[in-house]
This record gives structure tokens, C-alpha cells and sequence, in this order.
């Protein structure tokens, strides 16, 4: 067997349907857990800045950010490893290795495991549907403050007091309501939206929704993935079985 047939038969035991699934992953988790984490800090300043000036009203906003900053940390962590995990998974369960490897047999572990793998995927993809939709709230009320600022300078615009043009958010449950001045009106509300925090963050909530978005795809693909491992290992054992009598 020559060098050129002999990588085209190592290349045809890579399980590119989990490779794919593993770099959108990373790719995805990335996006969401760096974009994230630097949003939430200049949500933070913008709110202590302009909405929320007396430190003792947004403290238990402090806390939660502060928390929800911690859990990306462990996200991350988790999802490199649960990536990396798969990734092998697929390389030892595909039928590309089997045809290779004449010898490979299943075992009652391992088809537990695979199963293991392809329940926890589901509920990994169940949650992270939770989470895109989560991190599109942000995006939502970001966009409104945008829209309102951009409405204000569109030379169309016929306002008799630009003054009375507010962000109240107070009634977004962001800050509480005795939180002082809590809105932001006219000039006032047009310097924030011209603030780079206001910039960064809206747009880092952007890209932070669409990496959650591209999770949500790599998980689903890490399903049909597993989930097609799991069969073959499931006819692999039949197999095995009926050739032993």
C-alpha cells in the first residue's frame, strides 16, 4: 500500500461530523464567554455611570454580574473538555475505525457510556436554547436605548421637547425603583448612546447571542453525532453476539 492510499485511509476514520461539531463549539462558547464577560462589565459602568448613581441601590446587580461573570469562567472550562471528550468519542466510535480496526469490540461499558454521552448532550442542548434565548435580552433592551438615540437624531424627526424622550430602566427590573435619577432623557440619553461603553457592549450582546447560537448548532450536530455512534455500537454488538454461536 503506497503513502497517497494509506492517508486516504487514515483520513476516512476522522469523524468529521464531530470535528465540525468540536471547532463550532469552541468557536461558539468563545465568542459567547469573552464577548459576555467584557459586556457585562460596561453594562456595569453604564449603569452605575448615568442610571443608578447611588452605589447602594445596584449592589445586588453588582453581585449577580459578578456571578454570572464567574459562571462563564466554568462554562468554558467545561465545554473545552466536554468538546475535547466527544471529539475522541468519535474517533473510537465511528464505522470508518471499525473497518480499520477488525478487531474492535464493543463492550456493555461502552455502549453505556455512549448512551451517557448522548443524554447528557441533549440536555446540554435543551439548556443552551435556554441560554441563546437569554442572551438575546440584552441585545432586545440594548437595541431600544439604540433605536430611541437614533430616532432622536433622524433629521425627520418632529419633537416638540426632545427633553421628554426617556429610557426608564427601572421598568426592565435591571435596577430598582428607587434608584437614582433610574432614566435617562434627551441630551442626556444621546451622550450614552455616543459613550464607548454603550458601542462596546451593545455589540459585544450581539456577538455573544450569536456565539450562544452557534453552541446551540455544534450541540445539535454533537446529537446526531452521538446518537448515530450509539446505534452502531448497539448493531456492533448484536453482531458480535450472533457470531458467537
Amino acid at each position: 500500500m503506497g503513502c497517497f492510499e494509506c492517508c486516504i485511509k487514515c483520513l476516512g476514520g476522522v469523524p468529521y461530523a464531530s470535528l465540525v461539531a468540536t471547532i463550532l463549539c469552541f468557536s461558539g462558547v468563545a465568542l459567547f464567554c469573552g464577548c459576555g464577560h467584557v459586556a457585562l462589565t460596561g453594562t456595569v459602568t453604564i449603569l452605575e455611570n448615568h442610571f443608578s448613581k447611588v452605589t447602594s441601590d445596584n449592589v445586588m446587580l453588582t453581585d449577580i454580574i459578578q456571578l454570572m461573570q464567574y459562571i462563564i469562567y466554568g462554562i468554558a472550562s467545561f465545554f473545552f473538555l466536554y468538546g475535547i471528550i466527544l471529539l475522541a468519542e468519535g474517533f473510537y466510535t465511528t464505522s470508518a475505525v471499525k473497518e480499520l480496526h477488525s478487531e474492535f469490540k464493543t463492550t456493555i461499558c461502552g455502549r453505556c457510556i455512549s448512551g451517557m454521552f448522548v443524554f447528557l448532550t441533549y440536555i446540554l442542548g435543551v439548556a443552551w436554547l435556554g441560554v441563546f434565548g437569554f442572551s438575546a435580552v440584552p441585545v432586545f433592551l440594548f437595541y431600544n436605548m439604540w433605536s430611541t438615540c437614533a430616532a432622536m437624531k433622524s433629521p425627520m424627526a418632529n419633537f416638540t421637547n426632545i427633553e421628554s424622550i426617556c429610557v426608564d430602566a427601572r421598568q426592565y427590573g435591571i435596577i430598582p425603583w428607587n434608584a437614582t435619577p433610574g432614566k435617562a432623557c434627551g441630551s442626556t440619553l444621546g451622550d450614552i448612546c455616543n459613550t464607548s461603553e454603550f458601542y462596546l457592549s451593545y455589540h459585544l450582546y450581539i456577538v455573544a447571542c450569536a456565539g450562544a447560537g452557534a453552541t446551540v448548532i455544534a450541540l445539535l450536530i454533537y446529537m446526531m453525532a452521538t446518537t448515530y455512534n450509539f446505534a452502531v455500537l448497539k448493531f456492533k454488538s448484536r453482531e458480535d453476539c450472533c457470531t458467537k454461536f
